[in-house]
C-alpha cells in the first residue's frame, strides 16, 4: 500500500506512475477516437484538465455541467489549443432529478454511443442547504444526482459495449475525506436533519456513498455479465473552485501541507488513467489513489452498506420522480 512517503516524493507505484504523474503523462500514446465521454463539472478545476486531457487523445467530450456560461469558455479554451477537438457541452444540473432526467433524455436523442461516464462534479464543505428536491446539498449532488444519472445512462452504455465490444467505463470521483464520515457511514434516517449537521462529514459522508455506489455497480454489472466497469478514485488534494465555502481555511492548511498538494494536471491523472489506461481493461469495484489502487475504508467496503444505499437511493429518486 502506498504511504505518506510516496505522496510526498511522488514515487511511482506499481502501475507505474505516482502522485507526480500527470494526466497527459498517464494516457500518453493512448488514441481515444473511438471513444465518447460524458464529464460532470468540466467546465473547471479537474473536470476541465480531464475534459482537455480526453480531447486531446481524441476522444468525443461532452460536458455537463450546470453554469452554461462557464462551459462556453471551457469548450473555446479547449477549441483555442486543440482546434480538432471534439467537445460539446450540456446544461446539467446535479440538485435537481427533473434537471437529470431532461439532461439524459436531451443526450439519448442526440444518437450517440457513450462509452466513458466520469461522475466528477460536486460540492464541498457547504453550510446546510436543501436542494429544490428538499435534500441535503452534498448529498443530492455529490452522490443523489449521479446516482440517478448513472442509472438512466447505463442501457446507452450497454448498447454501446454490445455494438463496439469496447469495454465502457464508469468512474466516480470520491475523496480520502470519505474516511472522515458520521458514526453509522451514512445517516439514512437523517440524511436532511439540521440538527447535528457537520459540513465536514456531511462531505465525508457524499463521498463516502460515491465509492459505495461504485462498488454495488461494479457487482451488479459482473452478475448480469455486462462489459462495463464501474470504479471510483481520489484525485488528491487540490486548490480548484470546490473549495470556494473553506478558500481561507484551506489556504491557512496548505501552508502546513504544502508536500501533499497536488497542481491541476497532477489532480486530473488518476481520473484520466482510470478512464482511459489499456491496462485496467476488466479491473472493477476498485478504489484508486494516485493512479494505483488503494484500500478505502472499512465503510467503503461494506456491502452490505453498499446495497442499502443502492435501495435507499433508488426509493429516494423515485419518491421525487412522482408528479
Amino acid at each position: 500500500m502506498m504511504g505518506i512517503w510516496s505522496l510526498i516524493t511522488g514515487k511511482a507505484g506499481p502501475s507505474g506512475f505516482g502522485s507526480a504523474s500527470t494526466a497527459e503523462h498517464v494516457t500518453y500514446g493512448i488514441d481515444a477516437s473511438n471513444l465518447t465521454a460524458i464529464i460532470t463539472g468540466g467546465a473547471s478545476g479537474i473536470g476541465l484538465e480531464t475534459a482537455r486531457m480526453m480531447c486531446l487523445r481524441k476522444a468525443h467530450v461532452i460536458i455537463a455541467v450546470r453554469n452554461m456560461d462557464s462551459a462556453k469558455e471551457a469548450k473555446q479554451l479547449i477549441l483555442k489549443e486543440n482546434q480538432c477537438a471534439r467537445v460539446d457541452i450540456m446544461k446539467l444540473d446535479l440538485c435537481s432529478v427533473k434537471s437529470v432526467t431532461s439532461f439524459v433524455d436531451n443526450f439519448i436523442a442526440l444518437h450517440l454511443p457513450l462509452n466513458i461516464l466520469i461522475n466528477n462534479a460536486g460540492v464541498m464543505f457547504c453550510p446546510f442547504l436543501l436542494s429544490e428536491d428538499g435534500i441535503e446539498m452534498q448529498f443530492a449532488t455529490n452522490h443523489l444526482g449521479h446516482f440517478h444519472l448513472t442509472n438512466l445512462l447505463l442501457d446507452k452504455m450497454k448498447q454501446t459495449a454490445k455494438a463496439t465490444g469496447i469495454e465502457g467505463r464508469i468512474i466516480n470521483l470520491s475523496s480520502i475525506a470519505h474516511t472522515y464520515t458520521y458514526e453509522d457511514g451514512i445517516q439514512f434516517d437523517a440524511i436532511n436533519d439540521k440538527i447535528g449537521y457537520s459540513d465536514k462529514k456531511a462531505y465525508g459522508q457524499s463521498k463516502l456513498a460515491n465509492i459505495l455506489h461504485a462498488n454495488e455497480l461494479s457487482r451488479r454489472l459482473k452478475k448480469e455479465g455486462v462489459n462495463i466497469t464501474a470504479n471510483s478514485v481520489h484525485p488528491g488534494v487540490i486548490m480548484t473552485p470546490l473549495m470556494r465555502h473553506s478558500s481561507l481555511q484551506m489556504n491557512f492548511l496548505k501552508m502546513f501541507t504544502f508536500y501533499i498538494w497536488k497542481n491541476v494536471p497532477q489532480g486530473a491523472a488518476t481520473t484520466c488513467y482510470v478512464a482511459l489506461h489499456p491496462s485496467l481493461k476488466g479491473v472493477t469495484g476498485k478504489y484508486f489513489l494516485d493512479c494505483n489502487e488503494f484500500q478505502p475504508s472499512a465503510f467503503a467496503r461494506d456491502k452490505i452498506l453498499g446495497s442499502k444505499l443502492w435501495d435507499f437511493s433508488n426509493k429516494l429518486i423515485k419518491s421525487l420522480s412522482k408528479p
